[in-house]
């Protein structure tokens, strides 16, 4: 029987092949699709979900990314008229950063694209299943949890 450790391994390895497999599908969807990429949709996905400005700091620690990652797409989305940037009345040294309506816009087209590849890429897996691997990749994150990370 193969060890516990190396069978841990392997599901890592499983793991990861799928969510490069997927994220590459998503990749060049968005670019054939909508001429974007997956770093401007996240940038917009998570301002969507903010439902308003939100602080370039807090943008990066949501998206795992550094500051000036962060502030590289967002300059992009600006200049294409996405996103405005304006710093906080209180203190000039922090950014906020929103979705124009055109941006909102842009947004829903993609996001909505986005989701039915993501249904298709996954469409093998059932109710029960999507439960089992919610339960499961909670499971396996305690430990990451526990570390405070």
């Amino acid at each position: 029987e193969t060890p516990l450790a190396r069978r841990r391994l392997r599901t890592w390895l499983r793991l990861l092949r799928l969510t490069r497999h997927t994220e590459n599908q998503l990749r060049e969807f968005l670019r054939v699709t909508h001429d974007t990429t997956l770093p401007r949709f996240d940038v917009m996905a998570a301002l969507y979900q903010a439902g308003g400005p939100m602080r370039m700091s807090d943008l990066s620690k949501r998206l795992l990314v550094s500051n000036g990652n962060a502030s590289t797409i967002v300059n992009r989305l600006e200049k294409d008229a996405l996103v405005t940037r304006e710093a906080e009345a209180g203190d000039r040294r922090v950014v906020k950063v929103a979705l124009t309506d055109a941006g909102r816009a842009q947004f829903e087209t993609q996001a909505t694209g986005h989701e039915a590849m993501v249904d298709d890429l996954l469409g093998a897996l059932e109710h029960d299943d999507l439960d089992m691997i919610r339960d499961l990749l909670r499971k396996a994150g305690e430990p990451l949890r526990d570390k405070g990370t």
